[in-house]
């Protein structure tokens, strides 16, 4: 009897035990950012922004500019559609852990404030995505490039305006990601924006430039199955 005793709570612990662990188990892989950033991942991502701030190029000091600004004041609202493509798996030490996505844009920029009325463009870049176990939030920080078509206004007479209509676009943000599970994130930050046309339109036009940043908000959606055996 006492035998049988022994035997029957011997049971009932490895059975509670096991439950236990195996609820464990599943509450940190559900909580595990490896299972929502993972190689060629697909995603769909739309972002928009309000850009008003207007600061001088960030990169003068290699120009040999000394940081002017033109009087005239810009405000952008840019509005994003991308395609992200995840580039590996979760890895890398301590604070560096994470992975690269390669984003690729259609991008269209309403302007409230300025000469300019609207920018339409075409975006690449690449976001680096700093990942850490059992976490939903997650940092990241990005760098785009783009070419596109402004209304550009200083050849109609407007001082300070843009000074052809082909014009190039540098775009350098950084914020949070929140993942709600491997299918569905938004995301928070802030971002500068720098839109000219390389003095292309020099020596007839001088090449101004807009240098804006402000807070951008995303939403990321995943495209296709999830990770294999999640």
């Amino acid at each position: 009897m006492l035998v049988s005793l022994s035997y029957s709570s011997a049971a009932l612990g490895q059975d509670s035990t096991g439950y236990a662990s195996e609820r464990i188990l599943q509450v940190s892989k559900s909580s595990d950012l490896d299972s929502i950033y993972y190689n060629n991942k697909l995603e769909f991502s739309l972002e928009t922004g309000w850009l008003p701030i207007n600061i001088p190029f960030v990169f003068d000091c290699f120009l040999g500019d000394s940081y002017n600004r033109t009087p005239l004041q810009y405000t952008l609202a840019p509005i994003l559609a991308s395609l992200r493509w995840q580039l590996g798996d979760v890895r890398g030490p301590g604070i560096l852990r994470g992975t690269f996505d390669l984003s690729f844009s259609g991008a269209f920029t309403w302007i409230p404030r300025g000469p300019e009325t609207h920018y339409w463009a075409y975006d690449m870049g690449i976001r680096r995505n700093f990942v850490r176990r059992k976490l939903r939030t997650a940092p990241y920080f990005d760098i785009r490039l783009g070419v596109g078509r402004i209304d550009a206004k200083e050849p109609k007479g407007v001082t300070w305006a843009q000074g052809q209509d082909l014009t190039f676009t540098f775009m350098m943000g950084s914020g949070v990601r929140y993942n709600f599970n491997s299918s569905y994130a938004i995301s928070v930050g802030m971002n500068y924006m720098h839109v000219s046309n390389l003095y292309l339109s020099e020596p007839r036009f001088p090449n101004y430039g807009i240098n804006v940043y402000g807070p951008m908000v995303g939403l990321d959606m995943r495209l296709g199955k999830p990770k294999p055996g999640e």
